[in-house]
Order: C-alpha cells, then sequence, then structure tokens
C-alpha cells in the first residue's frame, strides 16, 4: 500500500469493506513522522439518480496533533477526489462551537443546517401522558407497526409516504433529491438487518383506502440495549393537522419500551427549521442535548 507524502503527515488512503447500495466511501489515514495514526478522512460518494454531484466528509484529527496542518492535508486530499469524481457539493456536520464547526468555516464551508439534538430518557418518560395520546382516537385512521421490510401491501404507499419528507425543512442544505421508491424502502430496511440492528415502524393507516398516511420509524440496536435513533418521521401533505405524527411517536415509544427493556433512551435529531416536529418532540419529553452544523463546500 502506497503513502503519500505531505508534509509532517503521510496519507493512506484505505479501502473500506463495509460497502453500502448507492454508494461508495473512500479513506484516508493520516501517520506521522513515527507511524502513529493521528487522523482520518471518511468520503462518501453517493451513486444514486439525484444525488451524484454530492460528497459527505467526516474528518476526525487526535487532539493533541491539531492546529499542524494534518486536517488540512486530508481535507486537501479528499476535496481533490470528489473533484475528480465529478462531485460539485461536500457536506459536512460539526457540532457547534466545535473547534470542527471552526476548521470548517476557515476553510471556505458555509453553515447550511442547524440541527437540535434530543433524548427521551424511557425510565423518565411520562407514561400516563403517553398513554393518553396513544389512545386517543384519530377517526378514520388506525395504527400498525412491523419489523423490517414494509409488509407487501403497504409497500407501494409506504414509498409515497416515504417521499412525503422532501419538503421537509432543511434551510440550505443541498442534500439532493433521494428517490423513495419499493426497492429503496426494502434495501433500507435490509441495510439496517445486515449490520444487526431492527428497524422498527409504526404507521397510520387510512381507513378509507388502506394506504399509509405516516409513519415513524426507529433503528434498535443489535443488542436491544442502550439508545436507539429515530430515522424518519413523515406525513402526507393532505394528511396533516391530524396529530398523526406526535400520535404514531407516542404509540411507538410505549411499544418498544415495553418489547425492549435494555433500551436506555431514544435519540434524534431535527432541522431547527422543522418547528412542528420540534414541537411534537418538546410535548413528548425529548429533551435538547446539543445542537450541530452542517456546512457545505462548492467544489
Amino acid at each position: 500500500m502506497s503513502h503519500v507524502s505531505r508534509g509532517r503527515a503521510r496519507l493512506t488512503p484505505l479501502t473500506d469493506p463495509h460497502a453500502a447500495a448507492g454508494t461508495r466511501r473512500l479513506v484516508w489515514l493520516a501517520r506521522d513522522a513515527d507511524d502513529n495514526p493521528v487522523g482520518t478522512a471518511f468520503l462518501r460518494l453517493f451513486d444514486r439518480d439525484g444525488q451524484r454531484h454530492l460528497a459527505e466528509l467526516t474528518l476526525r484529527v487526535h487532539p493533541a496533533e491539531r492546529r499542524a496542518g494534518i486536517g488540512t492535508e486530508l481535507l486537501a486530499a479528499a476535496a481533490g477526489a470528489a473533484r475528480a469524481d465529478g462531485r460539485r457539493t461536500m457536506l459536512a456536520d460539526a457540532d457547534a462551537g466545535s473547534p470542527g464547526e471552526l476548521f470548517l468555516a476557515a476553510r471556505d464551508f458555509r453553515q447550511v443546517l442547524r440541527l437540535t439534538h434530543a433524548r427521551l430518557v424511557l425510565a423518565d418518560a411520562d407514561l400516563a401522558a403517553l398513554t393518553e395520546v396513544a389512545g386517543r382516537p384519530h377517526p378514520g385512521y388506525r395504527l400498525v407497526e412491523w419489523d423490517g421490510a414494509v409488509p407487501a401491501d403497504l409497500a407501494e404507499s409506504f414509498a409515497a409516504a416515504r417521499r412525503a419528507m422532501d419538503d421537509m425543512p432543511m434551510d440550505d442544505a443541498d442534500h439532493g433529491r433521494v428517490v423513495w421508491d419499493v426497492e429503496r424502502v426494502r434495501a433500507v430496511a435490509q441495510a439496517v438487518a445486515d449490520r444487526g440492528d431492527l428497524l422498527h415502524t409504526v404507521a397510520a393507516i387510512d381507513e378509507r383506502d388502506g394506504s399509509v398516511a405516516g409513519f415513524t420509524e426507529l433503528v434498535i440496536p443489535g443488542s436491544r440495549e442502550g439508545d436507539a435513533q429515530h430515522y424518519g418521521t413523515g406525513v402526507l401533505p393532505r394528511h396533516r393537522g391530524n396529530g398523526l405524527a406526535r400520535w404514531m411517536k407516542a404509540d411507538q415509544i410505549l411499544r418498544v419500551r415495553a418489547r425492549h427493556p435494555g433500551l436506555t433512551a431514544l435519540v434524534t435529531d431535527t432541522a431547527d427549521g422543522n418547528r412542528p416536529m420540534r414541537a411534537v418532540n418538546d410535548a413528548l419529553g425529548y429533551v435538547p442535548t446539543h445542537h450541530s452544523r452542517t456546512c457545505q463546500l462548492d467544489l
């Protein structure tokens, strides 16, 4: 394996063994003169229609090695590879106020999205309030749940409901356009299963035609312990204003708490501009933990 010498750091391109459908990842490892690893860069390249112009960067430098040019070298390697692959936009996330946010701002990244991260500790959840919300009648709708891939009879309407997130407020971030169809929703469920985790979905069904009116997804660790991560919640435009998001999420909290007692908490992140979903989370007892920023570099 060849090494690229750049000042005091040597960059080694690596092969990422964890390929995912529709994406590729390029990896660089930075080492110091004594061959100690001091930093990494992961560049995710999207190969699906609507996102072929995008790349996502995750860059880490050991705290003791910062401000020595290593991050700049890793960024240069990743940006060069992204341009060579025809990418026009590179995204990177950083915690608000962190060295990472300052690093990106100093290198022509502009802030395009502000996110609030929140956590619901299940032991502290207000079960009476959640039970009241989950049990509240919603005439014309019923709730269903499933683990893993969507059932065949709901697949088409679920894919359509998944597209309901296309108009979710995302400030100025360029995430491209994700084409949600049955193949893609099944591929996402399979990817979660392949890494040993469990994808749990609660959906609201329109009783007039049996179609999915809204959904909420949660990824539960394979160990069934620790924190579970919300993946997405969406309600089709014509069904909004009926309290479905709050209803579905309250129901899901109660279900997973009962089924997976080893879980500690549920975590989520929401765009600051998405006030309706932040209000839902606040009402259900999610407590903000920190803020992050998505930054964008035009290549």
